[in-house]
């Protein structure tokens, strides 16, 4: 009789805490301002089919949907995306912070603004470290960014740095483009690299991503940008409600010049008003607790406006 009624009692738990949030536009109200309409619907949550959007394309190029394959393919990124409600809202409040930093330095190199939702499916807008060693927003292999002449060894990183790396991002692209001819092929050759993706482009005798027959995570990486490019361009069309002041923000910095080596990073944090963690925090790039810089380069340290932290 005990187990019993502990089992009535979790059923009931159950009942009160199973709610709803719509993912697809019910009619409802769907101003930013307004708290997300919450739903008792007995023991389950109510889960809707979406739609597929019209005309859906990447950076211009149209998305042939109307292929059975390409049009499952997409439905289920869009369904993954859109039922994965904290790492969407994750990425909209990150996108609001880092979009400004990113966008127009695509801009000025000319690559279409979609690539900013390839980063946000390469790391999460974070400073995600892959099995591969690959790092940073764009998870850059430490060969490429040398490649690229970004500085990479014990004491700086720039692979961490979020505009220098966006910059050999954009370079990587362009060159992918030209060799390959699309956006859509050159965002693939950027997941699988520009031999892998032209090896496979002869073996099966075809021109364009969507005619490949690809390996899971290649297979899936052009979809995964263009769901994420649906759902964080019309949040509240998927069912996420916000307000402004709930998304991340960026902090004003001022650029401060060194150009001899840094001892200890901790005292000379101290010395600008903040601590260690605060300075690291705007400078990813710096990877040590010293900065030996025995060529004297010179670097610019991110350093936030007083009145940010506490």
């Amino acid at each position: 009789m005990k187990i019993l009624k502990i089992l009535l009692m979790s059923i009931g738990f159950i009942s009160i805490c199973a709610v709803s949030i719509q993912a697809v536009q019910d009619g409802g109200d769907t101003e930013l301002s307004k708290e997300p309409e919450i739903k008792v619907v007995g023991e389950h949550y109510t889960i809707h089919a979406l739609p597929m959007p019209e005309n859906l394309n990447f950076a211009g190029e149209p998305v042939p949907i109307e292929n059975p394959d390409i049009y499952e393919r997409m439905d289920r990124e869009l369904l993954v995306n859109t039922y994965w409600q904290s790492n969407a809202l994750l990425l909209l409040k990150r996108a609001n912070k880092y979009f400004p930093v990113i966008e127009p330095i695509l801009a000025e190199y000319g690559v279409p603004d979609d690539f900013k939702y390839l980063a946000v499916i390469e790391s999460g807008l974070t400073q995600a470290v892959s099995p591969a060693r690959a790092v940073g927003f764009w998870q850059i292999l430490e060969g490429t960014g040398k490649d690229f002449k970004l500085e990479i060894n014990d004491n700086v990183d720039e692979r961490y740095h979020i505009e220098k790396s966006t910059r050999v991002a954009c370079e990587y692209l362009i060159k992918s483009k030209e060799r390959f001819g699309t956006w859509t092929m050159a965002a693939a050759a950027y997941n699988a690299g520009n031999t892998g993706m032209l090896r496979q482009l002869e073996r099966q005798d075809v021109s364009k991503y969507y005619d490949l027959l690809l390996g899971e995570e290649t297979g899936r990486y052009v979809f995964r940008i263009l769901a994420l490019k649906e759902v964080m361009s019309n949040p509240e069309k998927y069912g996420f409600h916000y307000t402004k002041d709930q998304l991340y923000k960026d902090i004003p910095t001022a650029k401060v010049k060194v150009d001899t080596a840094v001892t200890d990073f901790a005292a000379f944090a101290k010395g600008m008003d903040l601590n260690y963690k605060i300075l690291k925090i705007h400078n990813p790039w710096l990877r040590d607790s010293y900065l030996n810089n025995k060529s004297g380069k010179t670097y610019y340290l991110d350093i936030p406006e007083k009145g940010y932290y506490k």
